[in-house]
């Protein structure tokens, strides 16, 4: 068949093979160019491997690091008929690239929630790897079923405490305009401190060191966004800012229960992207359009692969640098005061009619259009493929 992104709002409902492979590719390139590394991670176990930090986290690992990579995700397989999610093509190249480069690449496709899930991957360490060296923490989701009481929480993206109204851009619309969010409720907090907090994080390190599969010195961390003053009020004071606190508490949760292995554990904070996740959030899309201009202008915009990229660098090290909690913090080329005031600028003089002059937003969406493989210059979109892929 012959396919083009359709896009539904926020969301691109189905993704092209040859250009989630061209994406996956054109990352292994960026991280061989940077040189291999002979000390670090033998098996790594990434939770949420099929996209965004996660695939990258993943390629890191594999390519950068010569790693085994055991990957976690829940993605949907493609028919004759219907393209599979971008998730599952970014999978099964990955797993060609690394047969190809003999790497064991083994992926168990799931709802990494779920204690059966948790079981079959303890078995493929056991069967494949004997123990876990790194483990990534990166799933996002709007809904968790709790593995021990079946209760399905439901995540939302609301400010706390206040009435909050704000800048946004609707990219249906083409539309610069106000948003109200109102304040999220005690229950509403509850729920997506459950969904995105740090408790499933927590609950797979458990099940990882009684099934004594975490290695000596293992190290853990789960990704997080920290923002700035723009985006505060969606992120640091909203039910996800309360989520992300828990991070906090699960991490250091995890280092004290698992001392025997000397297990260390760290929020990793990554500079804003468009990400599946992100494009999802109100105020978003406007900030990292602007973002965007603003960096690449300066020359210190990166993507998830030089993020993840440098990421190891600091988290591999025996003592790493961090902030005041404890934090792996990659998001300083955003979040400093000097390119923060930047973007206010931007922010302050954004409308309808100067949007597109004076924010990124064609990077914006060229960036979208690629998590679904879409506008890759090197593939052809005009070619009839066959949407079946396998791992």
């Amino acid at each position: 068949m012959i396919i083009k992104p359709k896009i539904r709002g926020f969301i691109c409902t189905n993704a092209h093979p040859a250009g989630c492979a061209q994406n996956v590719s054109e990352q292994i390139a960026y991280v061989k160019a940077q040189g291999a590394h002979t000390d670090g991670p033998k098996n790594v176990l990434v939770l949420g491997c099929s996209t965004g930090y996660g695939l990258a986290s993943r390629i890191v690992s594999a390519f950068g690091y010569g790693a085994n990579t055991l990957g976690v995700c829940f993605e949907k397989a493609p028919t004759e008929r219907k393209t599979g999610t971008a998730g599952w093509y970014n999978t099964a190249a990955f797993h060609s690239e690394a047969s190809s480069a003999d790497l064991y690449a083994k992926t168990i496709n799931g709802d990494a929630f779920s204690k059966e899930l948790k079981t079959d991957v303890i078995e493929a360490i056991k069967q494949d790897l004997g123990k876990i060296d790194l483990v990534i923490y990166s799933l996002a989701a709007p809904r968790r079923t709790d593995p021990e009481t079946g209760d399905v929480y439901k995540s939302t993206l609301k400010p706390v405490g206040d009435t909050y109204t704000t800048k946004t851009y609707d990219t249906d619309k083409d539309l610069i305009h106000d948003v109200t969010l109102e304040p999220a409720n005690e229950d509403e907090i509850f729920n997506t401190v459950k969904v995105m907090g740090g408790e499933d994080w927590e609950l797979w390190l458990d099940a990882l060191a009684e099934a004594d599969v975490l290695a000596e010195n293992c190290t853990t961390t789960a990704y997080t966004y920290i923002g700035k003053e723009l985006t505060w009020p969606i992120y640091g004071h909203a039910t996800i800012g309360k989520a992300k606190e828990d991070l906090d508490r699960a991490a250091a949760s995890i280092i004290a229960k698992h001392q025997n292995v000397n297990c260390k554990a760290y929020v990793s904070s990554l500079k804003a992207l468009v990400t599946q996740a992100s494009s999802a959030i109100p105020v978003m899309p406007l900030y990292i359009s602007l973002i965007y201009k603003v960096m690449k202008e300066e020359g210190t915009h990166e993507g998830c692969i030089e993020q993840i990229h440098g990421l190891f660098d600091l988290l591999l090290q025996a003592s790493p640098e961090t902030d005041a909690q404890n934090r792996l913090r990659m998001d300083g080329k955003e979040t400093n005061d000097a390119t923060q005031a930047k973007i206010k600028a931007l922010w302050d003089q954004v409308t309808q009619e100067n949007f597109h002059e004076i924010s990124d937003y064609a990077g914006y969406h060229s960036e979208f259009l690629k998590l679904f493989g879409f506008d890759f210059d090197a593939v052809d979109y005009d070619a009839d493929v066959s949407p079946l892929a396998d791992w």
